[in-house]
Protein backbone atom coordinates (compact mmCIF):
# COMPACT_ATOMS: atom_id res chain seq x y z
CA UNK A 1 0.00 0.00 0.00
CA UNK A 2 1.10 3.26 -0.88
CA UNK A 3 2.89 5.42 2.10
CA UNK A 4 -0.27 8.36 1.43
CA UNK A 5 -3.24 5.80 1.13
CA UNK A 6 -3.50 5.76 4.87
CA UNK A 7 -3.78 9.76 4.73
CA UNK A 8 -6.85 12.04 3.95
CA UNK A 9 -7.89 13.51 0.55
CA UNK A 10 -6.99 16.71 0.59
CA UNK A 11 -10.20 19.52 -1.34
CA UNK A 12 -9.18 22.76 -3.44
CA UNK A 13 -12.52 24.06 -4.01
CA UNK A 14 -12.40 26.32 -7.16
CA UNK A 15 -16.14 27.71 -6.73
CA UNK A 16 -14.90 31.61 -6.63
CA UNK A 17 -12.84 31.18 -9.74
CA UNK A 18 -12.58 28.41 -12.21
CA UNK A 19 -16.04 27.41 -11.54
CA UNK A 20 -18.18 30.21 -12.62
CA UNK A 21 -15.11 31.00 -15.45
CA UNK A 22 -15.63 27.05 -16.70
CA UNK A 23 -19.45 28.09 -16.68
CA UNK A 24 -20.99 31.69 -16.52
CA UNK A 25 -18.16 33.91 -17.97
CA UNK A 26 -16.73 34.60 -14.65
CA UNK A 27 -19.18 36.78 -13.67
CA UNK A 28 -19.92 36.10 -10.05
CA UNK A 29 -19.40 39.27 -8.10
CA UNK A 30 -18.04 39.67 -4.62
CA UNK A 31 -20.93 40.49 -3.14
CA UNK A 32 -22.03 37.52 -3.56
CA UNK A 33 -18.99 35.41 -1.80
CA UNK A 34 -19.00 37.35 1.21
CA UNK A 35 -22.16 36.06 2.79
CA UNK A 36 -20.46 32.49 2.77
CA UNK A 37 -16.78 33.26 3.15
CA UNK A 38 -16.70 33.11 6.85
CA UNK A 39 -18.37 29.64 6.32
CA UNK A 40 -16.23 28.31 3.35
CA UNK A 41 -13.16 28.82 5.80
CA UNK A 42 -14.31 27.11 8.37
CA UNK A 43 -14.57 23.72 5.67
CA UNK A 44 -11.39 22.37 6.11
CA UNK A 45 -10.32 22.55 2.69
CA UNK A 46 -6.65 22.31 1.48
CA UNK A 47 -6.98 25.86 -0.77
CA UNK A 48 -10.38 27.76 -1.87
CA UNK A 49 -9.47 28.83 -5.87
CA UNK A 50 -10.17 32.38 -5.64
CA UNK A 51 -8.10 34.61 -7.92
CA UNK A 52 -5.80 34.71 -11.13
CA UNK A 53 -7.20 33.17 -14.31
CA UNK A 54 -10.41 35.48 -16.15
CA UNK A 55 -11.04 36.76 -12.84
CA UNK A 56 -8.89 39.87 -12.74
CA UNK A 57 -10.03 40.84 -16.33
CA UNK A 58 -13.71 40.35 -15.49
CA UNK A 59 -13.34 42.36 -12.48
CA UNK A 60 -12.05 45.51 -14.51
CA UNK A 61 -13.31 45.19 -17.69
CA UNK A 62 -17.26 44.04 -16.36
CA UNK A 63 -17.90 44.34 -12.94
CA UNK A 64 -16.54 47.42 -12.09
CA UNK A 65 -14.47 45.65 -8.94
CA UNK A 66 -10.59 46.61 -8.34
CA UNK A 67 -9.36 42.79 -8.70
CA UNK A 68 -6.90 43.66 -5.81
CA UNK A 69 -9.45 45.49 -3.41
CA UNK A 70 -10.80 41.65 -4.23
CA UNK A 71 -8.21 39.99 -2.99
CA UNK A 72 -7.97 41.68 0.25
CA UNK A 73 -11.35 41.57 1.17
CA UNK A 74 -11.06 37.56 0.39
CA UNK A 75 -8.23 37.51 2.73
CA UNK A 76 -10.40 39.08 5.24
CA UNK A 77 -12.40 36.75 5.43
CA UNK A 78 -10.45 33.67 4.68
CA UNK A 79 -8.38 33.60 7.94
CA UNK A 80 -7.55 29.32 7.86
CA UNK A 81 -7.83 28.33 4.12
CA UNK A 82 -5.24 29.40 1.87
CA UNK A 83 -6.02 31.50 -1.17
CA UNK A 84 -4.97 29.98 -4.63
CA UNK A 85 -4.43 31.83 -7.75
CA UNK A 86 -4.09 30.66 -11.09
CA UNK A 87 -1.10 32.72 -13.37
CA UNK A 88 0.18 31.71 -16.39
CA UNK A 89 3.78 31.76 -16.08
CA UNK A 90 5.20 34.67 -18.27
CA UNK A 91 1.97 35.77 -19.32
CA UNK A 92 0.80 36.97 -15.81
CA UNK A 93 -2.82 37.08 -16.58
CA UNK A 94 -2.82 38.67 -19.95
CA UNK A 95 -1.99 37.64 -23.53
CA UNK A 96 1.80 38.36 -23.84
CA UNK A 97 5.19 37.88 -22.28
CA UNK A 98 5.72 40.23 -19.70
CA UNK A 99 9.57 41.47 -18.61
CA UNK A 100 11.02 39.94 -15.64
CA UNK A 101 10.81 42.80 -13.10
CA UNK A 102 7.28 43.87 -13.83
CA UNK A 103 6.35 39.32 -13.22
CA UNK A 104 8.29 39.88 -9.95
CA UNK A 105 6.59 42.88 -8.66
CA UNK A 106 3.24 40.57 -9.77
CA UNK A 107 3.74 38.12 -7.73
CA UNK A 108 5.27 39.60 -5.05
CA UNK A 109 1.93 42.19 -4.65
CA UNK A 110 -0.46 38.78 -5.31
CA UNK A 111 1.35 37.42 -2.03
CA UNK A 112 1.53 40.36 -0.04
CA UNK A 113 -2.38 40.99 -0.37
CA UNK A 114 -3.19 37.81 0.30
CA UNK A 115 -2.53 34.95 -2.11
CA UNK A 116 -0.89 31.96 -0.76
CA UNK A 117 -0.78 29.40 -3.60
CA UNK A 118 0.14 30.04 -6.65
CA UNK A 119 -0.46 27.38 -9.45
CA UNK A 120 2.02 28.43 -12.48
CA UNK A 121 1.50 27.00 -15.85
CA UNK A 122 2.84 27.58 -19.50
CA UNK A 123 0.75 26.83 -22.38
CA UNK A 124 3.67 25.17 -24.31
CA UNK A 125 5.45 23.60 -21.19
CA UNK A 126 8.24 25.77 -21.84
CA UNK A 127 10.04 25.25 -17.87
CA UNK A 128 12.07 28.51 -19.44
CA UNK A 129 8.50 30.87 -19.35
CA UNK A 130 8.39 29.50 -15.69
CA UNK A 131 11.79 30.29 -14.06
CA UNK A 132 10.99 34.12 -13.24
CA UNK A 133 7.61 33.73 -11.62
CA UNK A 134 8.90 30.10 -9.64
CA UNK A 135 11.70 31.98 -8.06
CA UNK A 136 9.50 34.86 -7.36
CA UNK A 137 6.75 32.87 -5.48
CA UNK A 138 9.47 31.04 -3.73
CA UNK A 139 11.02 34.56 -2.85
CA UNK A 140 7.87 36.11 -1.17
CA UNK A 141 7.01 32.73 0.67
CA UNK A 142 4.52 31.24 -1.49
CA UNK A 143 3.81 28.20 -1.95
CA UNK A 144 4.68 27.09 -5.68
CA UNK A 145 2.13 24.70 -7.79
CA UNK A 146 3.71 24.17 -11.18
CA UNK A 147 1.87 22.73 -13.35
CA UNK A 148 1.94 20.52 -16.69
CA UNK A 149 -0.57 20.88 -18.89
CA UNK A 150 -2.07 17.58 -19.81
CA UNK A 151 -2.34 16.88 -23.96
CA UNK A 152 -2.17 13.89 -26.05
CA UNK A 153 0.14 13.14 -28.92
CA UNK A 154 2.63 11.25 -30.36
CA UNK A 155 5.34 13.10 -28.01
CA UNK A 156 2.88 13.47 -24.90
CA UNK A 157 3.51 10.50 -23.84
CA UNK A 158 3.33 8.70 -19.87
CA UNK A 159 7.02 9.52 -19.94
CA UNK A 160 7.54 12.82 -20.97
CA UNK A 161 4.79 14.11 -18.14
CA UNK A 162 6.77 12.76 -15.76
CA UNK A 163 10.36 14.27 -17.04
CA UNK A 164 8.45 17.43 -16.80
CA UNK A 165 7.46 17.34 -13.49
CA UNK A 166 10.77 15.88 -12.38
CA UNK A 167 12.27 19.21 -13.74
CA UNK A 168 10.07 21.28 -12.28
CA UNK A 169 10.21 20.01 -9.00
CA UNK A 170 14.39 20.30 -9.30
CA UNK A 171 13.12 24.27 -10.22
CA UNK A 172 11.47 24.72 -6.65
CA UNK A 173 7.74 23.57 -7.26
CA UNK A 174 6.27 22.59 -3.60
CA UNK A 175 2.87 21.18 -5.60
CA UNK A 176 3.27 19.30 -9.13
CA UNK A 177 -0.23 19.94 -10.70
CA UNK A 178 -2.02 17.69 -13.43
CA UNK A 179 -4.29 20.59 -15.25
CA UNK A 180 -6.02 18.54 -17.46
CA UNK A 181 -8.32 21.49 -18.43
CA UNK A 182 -10.11 20.03 -21.79
CA UNK A 183 -10.47 17.01 -19.80
CA UNK A 184 -8.78 14.43 -22.27
CA UNK A 185 -7.11 12.68 -19.23
CA UNK A 186 -8.77 9.61 -18.85
CA UNK A 187 -9.34 7.47 -15.54
CA UNK A 188 -7.27 4.92 -16.17
CA UNK A 189 -4.47 6.95 -17.45
CA UNK A 190 -4.36 9.08 -14.54
CA UNK A 191 -3.90 5.99 -12.12
CA UNK A 192 -0.64 5.01 -14.16
CA UNK A 193 0.49 8.86 -14.83
CA UNK A 194 -0.12 9.66 -10.78
CA UNK A 195 1.35 6.35 -10.12
CA UNK A 196 4.77 7.28 -12.08
CA UNK A 197 4.55 10.80 -10.66
CA UNK A 198 4.91 9.41 -7.05
CA UNK A 199 7.63 7.07 -7.73
CA UNK A 200 10.17 9.73 -8.92
CA UNK A 201 8.76 12.75 -6.95
CA UNK A 202 10.02 13.58 -3.72
CA UNK A 203 7.74 12.02 -0.55
CA UNK A 204 6.98 16.06 0.10
CA UNK A 205 5.71 16.92 -3.15
CA UNK A 206 2.30 16.56 -3.49
CA UNK A 207 0.57 15.78 -6.72
CA UNK A 208 -2.69 17.72 -7.22
CA UNK A 209 -4.96 16.82 -10.09
CA UNK A 210 -7.23 19.55 -11.53
CA UNK A 211 -9.82 18.32 -14.05
CA UNK A 212 -13.34 19.33 -15.61
CA UNK A 213 -16.14 17.16 -16.43
CA UNK A 214 -16.85 18.52 -20.19
CA UNK A 215 -16.82 14.77 -21.63
CA UNK A 216 -18.53 13.13 -18.49
CA UNK A 217 -15.51 11.78 -16.79
CA UNK A 218 -14.28 13.85 -14.11
CA UNK A 219 -15.20 11.90 -11.27
CA UNK A 220 -13.57 8.63 -12.29
CA UNK A 221 -10.84 10.48 -12.91
CA UNK A 222 -10.24 12.06 -9.60
CA UNK A 223 -11.16 8.67 -8.08
CA UNK A 224 -8.47 6.43 -9.73
CA UNK A 225 -5.85 9.34 -9.37
CA UNK A 226 -6.60 8.93 -5.52
CA UNK A 227 -6.49 5.46 -5.98
CA UNK A 228 -2.87 5.86 -7.41
CA UNK A 229 -1.95 8.12 -4.18
CA UNK A 230 -2.66 12.01 -5.47
CA UNK A 231 -2.48 13.92 -2.47
CA UNK A 232 -4.95 17.03 -3.58
CA UNK A 233 -8.20 17.21 -6.38
CA UNK A 234 -10.02 19.95 -7.50
CA UNK A 235 -13.58 20.06 -7.16
CA UNK A 236 -16.08 22.73 -7.18
CA UNK A 237 -19.42 22.87 -5.28
CA UNK A 238 -22.68 21.73 -7.24
CA UNK A 239 -24.68 25.11 -8.03
CA UNK A 240 -21.20 25.40 -10.47
CA UNK A 241 -19.64 22.01 -10.90
CA UNK A 242 -19.80 19.40 -13.47
CA UNK A 243 -20.32 19.85 -17.22
CA UNK A 244 -17.57 22.18 -18.53
CA UNK A 245 -16.54 23.07 -14.34
CA UNK A 246 -14.81 20.66 -11.99
CA UNK A 247 -16.76 17.64 -10.87
CA UNK A 248 -19.30 18.80 -7.97
CA UNK A 249 -17.68 18.57 -4.45
CA UNK A 250 -20.45 16.76 -2.60
CA UNK A 251 -20.75 13.31 -4.20
CA UNK A 252 -16.60 13.35 -4.15
CA UNK A 253 -16.66 13.85 -0.54
CA UNK A 254 -19.41 11.41 0.47
CA UNK A 255 -17.79 8.72 -1.92
CA UNK A 256 -14.46 9.16 0.33
CA UNK A 257 -16.39 9.21 3.44
CA UNK A 258 -15.25 5.89 6.12
CA UNK A 259 -12.18 4.95 3.10
CA UNK A 260 -8.85 5.01 3.99
CA UNK A 261 -8.92 8.70 1.92
CA UNK A 262 -11.87 10.27 4.35
CA UNK A 263 -11.44 13.72 3.47
CA UNK A 264 -12.94 14.89 6.70
CA UNK A 265 -15.12 17.31 5.31
CA UNK A 266 -18.81 17.44 6.65
CA UNK A 267 -21.44 17.43 4.28
CA UNK A 268 -23.80 18.89 6.46
CA UNK A 269 -21.78 21.61 6.69
CA UNK A 270 -21.97 22.19 2.82
CA UNK A 271 -25.41 22.31 2.40
CA UNK A 272 -26.13 26.07 3.65
CA UNK A 273 -23.38 26.88 1.36
CA UNK A 274 -24.51 24.88 -1.56
CA UNK A 275 -28.24 26.82 -1.12
CA UNK A 276 -26.53 30.00 -0.99
CA UNK A 277 -24.75 29.28 -4.58
CA UNK A 278 -27.75 27.75 -5.64
CA UNK A 279 -29.07 31.38 -5.15
CA UNK A 280 -26.34 33.00 -7.21
CA UNK A 281 -26.59 30.38 -9.95
CA UNK A 282 -29.74 31.33 -10.34
CA UNK A 283 -29.25 34.86 -10.95
CA UNK A 284 -26.47 33.39 -13.51
CA UNK A 285 -29.20 32.21 -15.74
CA UNK A 286 -31.30 35.23 -15.56
CA UNK A 287 -28.54 37.45 -16.65
CA UNK A 288 -28.04 35.15 -19.18
CA UNK A 289 -24.57 33.59 -18.48
CA UNK A 290 -25.23 30.18 -17.50
CA UNK A 291 -26.64 28.19 -19.86
CA UNK A 292 -28.15 24.20 -19.16
CA UNK A 293 -25.64 23.25 -22.03
CA UNK A 294 -22.65 23.49 -19.88
CA UNK A 295 -24.21 21.11 -18.18
CA UNK A 296 -24.25 18.45 -21.02
CA UNK A 297 -21.85 16.00 -21.83
CA UNK A 298 -19.66 16.92 -25.17
CA UNK A 299 -17.80 13.66 -25.77
CA UNK A 300 -16.38 15.72 -28.90
CA UNK A 301 -13.65 16.97 -26.18
CA UNK A 302 -12.01 13.67 -26.73
CA UNK A 303 -12.81 13.21 -30.51
CA UNK A 304 -11.35 16.44 -31.62
CA UNK A 305 -9.44 17.51 -28.56
CA UNK A 306 -10.86 20.60 -28.17
CA UNK A 307 -11.69 22.71 -24.70
CA UNK A 308 -15.44 23.72 -24.58
CA UNK A 309 -14.27 27.48 -24.44
CA UNK A 310 -12.59 26.78 -27.63
CA UNK A 311 -15.36 25.31 -29.53
CA UNK A 312 -17.82 28.37 -28.71
CA UNK A 313 -15.11 30.36 -29.95
CA UNK A 314 -14.92 28.19 -33.26
CA UNK A 315 -18.49 28.58 -33.17
CA UNK A 316 -18.69 32.11 -33.19
CA UNK A 317 -15.86 32.94 -35.51
CA UNK A 318 -17.88 30.63 -38.31
CA UNK A 319 -21.40 32.12 -37.18
CA UNK A 320 -20.11 36.07 -38.02
CA UNK A 321 -18.97 34.54 -41.43
CA UNK A 322 -22.08 32.92 -42.33
CA UNK A 323 -20.07 29.57 -42.59
CA UNK A 324 -21.42 27.84 -39.58
CA UNK A 325 -22.57 24.76 -41.84
CA UNK A 326 -18.33 24.35 -41.67
CA UNK A 327 -17.87 23.87 -37.96
CA UNK A 328 -17.41 19.54 -39.07
CA UNK A 329 -14.03 20.32 -41.34
CA UNK A 330 -12.77 23.12 -38.74
CA UNK A 331 -13.39 20.49 -35.88
CA UNK A 332 -11.44 17.73 -38.19
CA UNK A 333 -9.08 20.59 -39.32
CA UNK A 334 -8.00 21.63 -35.71
CA UNK A 335 -5.54 18.36 -34.81
CA UNK A 336 -4.10 19.09 -38.49
CA UNK A 337 -3.24 22.34 -38.12
CA UNK A 338 -1.81 21.12 -33.72
CA UNK A 339 0.26 18.85 -35.59
CA UNK A 340 2.14 20.94 -38.08
CA UNK A 341 2.99 23.60 -35.06
CA UNK A 342 4.61 21.07 -32.94
CA UNK A 343 1.54 19.89 -30.77
CA UNK A 344 0.76 22.16 -28.53
CA UNK A 345 -1.58 22.08 -25.73
CA UNK A 346 -4.66 23.61 -26.40
CA UNK A 347 -4.68 26.39 -23.70
CA UNK A 348 -4.97 30.21 -23.73
CA UNK A 349 -3.12 31.35 -25.89
CA UNK A 350 -2.38 28.82 -28.16
CA UNK A 351 -5.96 27.02 -28.13
CA UNK A 352 -7.37 30.41 -29.64
CA UNK A 353 -3.91 30.42 -32.35
CA UNK A 354 -4.68 27.09 -33.50
CA UNK A 355 -8.46 27.28 -33.90
CA UNK A 356 -8.56 31.04 -35.57
CA UNK A 357 -5.86 29.03 -38.04
CA UNK A 358 -8.20 26.03 -38.50
CA UNK A 359 -11.03 28.16 -39.54
CA UNK A 360 -8.70 30.07 -42.06
CA UNK A 361 -7.76 27.16 -43.63
CA UNK A 362 -11.22 26.12 -44.23
CA UNK A 363 -13.01 29.04 -44.71
CA UNK A 364 -9.95 29.88 -47.60
CA UNK A 365 -10.38 26.63 -49.03
CA UNK A 366 -6.75 26.60 -49.02
CA UNK A 367 -4.06 25.24 -46.41
CA UNK A 368 -2.06 28.81 -44.52
CA UNK A 369 -3.10 30.79 -47.93
CA UNK A 370 -3.64 33.50 -45.24
CA UNK A 371 -2.32 32.96 -41.98
CA UNK A 372 -2.40 35.25 -38.76
CA UNK A 373 0.69 36.74 -36.98
CA UNK A 374 -0.25 34.99 -33.57
CA UNK A 375 0.08 31.23 -36.06
CA UNK A 376 3.40 33.21 -37.45
CA UNK A 377 4.88 34.07 -34.09
CA UNK A 378 3.82 30.19 -32.57
CA UNK A 379 5.82 28.80 -35.35
CA UNK A 380 9.02 31.64 -35.29
CA UNK A 381 8.95 30.88 -31.27
CA UNK A 382 7.67 33.64 -29.93
CA UNK A 383 5.67 32.06 -27.57
CA UNK A 384 8.31 29.21 -26.27
CA UNK A 385 9.82 25.93 -27.30
CA UNK A 386 7.02 23.60 -28.92
CA UNK A 387 6.66 19.85 -27.69
CA UNK A 388 7.84 18.99 -31.01
CA UNK A 389 9.46 20.29 -34.04
CA UNK A 390 6.90 21.88 -36.28
CA UNK A 391 6.49 20.89 -40.02
CA UNK A 392 9.21 21.70 -41.97
CA UNK A 393 7.43 22.23 -44.99
CA UNK A 394 5.12 24.73 -43.18
CA UNK A 395 8.01 26.86 -41.46
CA UNK A 396 9.08 27.51 -44.64
CA UNK A 397 6.17 28.39 -46.23
CA UNK A 398 5.36 30.80 -43.55
CA UNK A 399 8.56 32.35 -41.87
CA UNK A 400 10.52 31.85 -45.07
CA UNK A 401 13.71 32.85 -44.47
CA UNK A 402 13.03 35.00 -40.46
CA UNK A 403 14.93 33.68 -37.86
CA UNK A 404 13.32 31.48 -35.55
CA UNK A 405 13.74 32.16 -31.78
CA UNK A 406 15.55 29.30 -29.57
CA UNK A 407 15.89 30.94 -26.27
CA UNK A 408 13.84 32.25 -23.64
CA UNK A 409 11.06 34.95 -25.91
CA UNK A 410 11.14 37.25 -22.54
CA UNK A 411 15.18 37.62 -23.35
CA UNK A 412 14.06 39.84 -25.53
CA UNK A 413 12.15 41.97 -23.04
CA UNK A 414 14.22 45.58 -21.35
CA UNK A 415 12.25 46.42 -17.73
CA UNK A 416 8.65 47.52 -18.27
CA UNK A 417 8.09 48.62 -14.72
CA UNK A 418 8.87 51.84 -14.86
CA UNK A 419 7.69 53.07 -18.43
CA UNK A 420 3.81 51.71 -16.92
CA UNK A 421 4.33 54.00 -13.84
CA UNK A 422 5.46 56.65 -15.51
CA UNK A 423 2.50 56.43 -18.48
CA UNK A 424 -0.35 56.38 -15.65
CA UNK A 425 1.23 58.30 -13.18
CA UNK A 426 -2.13 60.58 -12.96
CA UNK A 427 -4.24 57.87 -11.97
CA UNK A 428 -1.95 55.85 -9.22
CA UNK A 429 -3.90 55.35 -6.23
CA UNK A 430 -2.08 52.26 -4.92
CA UNK A 431 0.99 50.39 -6.70
CA UNK A 432 -1.29 47.56 -7.69
CA UNK A 433 -2.63 50.31 -10.07
CA UNK A 434 0.67 50.11 -12.21
CA UNK A 435 0.18 45.95 -12.63
CA UNK A 436 -3.97 46.55 -13.38
CA UNK A 437 -2.72 48.97 -16.37
CA UNK A 438 0.61 46.40 -17.42
CA UNK A 439 -1.57 43.77 -18.20
CA UNK A 440 -5.00 45.20 -19.25
CA UNK A 441 -3.82 48.81 -20.66
CA UNK A 442 -6.91 50.66 -21.21
CA UNK A 443 -9.41 48.25 -20.12
CA UNK A 444 -7.55 49.44 -16.72
CA UNK A 445 -7.41 53.05 -17.78
CA UNK A 446 -11.01 52.58 -17.89
CA UNK A 447 -11.54 51.35 -14.90
CA UNK A 448 -9.24 54.32 -12.99
CA UNK A 449 -11.44 56.61 -14.62
CA UNK A 450 -14.58 55.37 -13.55
CA UNK A 451 -12.95 55.02 -9.71
CA UNK A 452 -12.15 58.49 -9.81
CA UNK A 453 -16.01 59.86 -11.00
CA UNK A 454 -17.32 57.74 -8.59
CA UNK A 455 -15.14 59.43 -5.80
CA UNK A 456 -16.01 62.75 -7.14
CA UNK A 457 -19.57 61.93 -7.08
CA UNK A 458 -19.99 62.31 -11.36
CA UNK A 459 -23.12 60.38 -13.08
CA UNK A 460 -23.02 57.55 -10.77
CA UNK A 461 -24.75 55.33 -13.45
CA UNK A 462 -21.26 55.96 -15.63
CA UNK A 463 -19.69 52.24 -16.40
CA UNK A 464 -15.78 51.89 -16.68
CA UNK A 465 -16.20 49.88 -19.63
CA UNK A 466 -18.68 50.17 -22.52
CA UNK A 467 -18.76 45.86 -22.84
CA UNK A 468 -20.02 46.36 -19.49
CA UNK A 469 -23.11 44.28 -18.54
CA UNK A 470 -24.32 45.58 -14.95
CA UNK A 471 -25.62 48.99 -14.20
CA UNK A 472 -24.02 50.33 -11.16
Amino acid sequence: MAENKTKKVLITDTILRDAHQSQAATRMRIDEMIPVLSQLDDIGYYSLEAWGGATFDSCLRFLNEDPWERLRTLKKYLKKTPIQMLLRGQNLLGYRHYSDDVVEKFVAKSIENGVSVVRVFDALNDPRNLETSMKAIKKYGGICEAAICYTTSPVHTTAYFVKLAKQLEDMGADNICIKDMANLLLPYTAFDLVTKLKKELKPETKIHLHTHNTAGTGDMINLKAVEAGCDIVDTALSPLGNGTSQPATEPFVATLKGTPYDTGIEIEKLVPIVNHFKGVAERLKKDKFLSPKVLQIDINALIYQVPGGMLSNLISQLAQQNKSDKLPEVLAEVPNVRKDCGYPPLVTPSSQIVGTQAVLNVVCGERYKMVTKEFKGILKGEYGKLPAEPDPAIVKKIVGDEKRITYRPADDLKPEYDQFKAEISEYIEQEEDILSYAVFGQVAINFFKWRKAQKQGVDKNLAANTDKVYPV
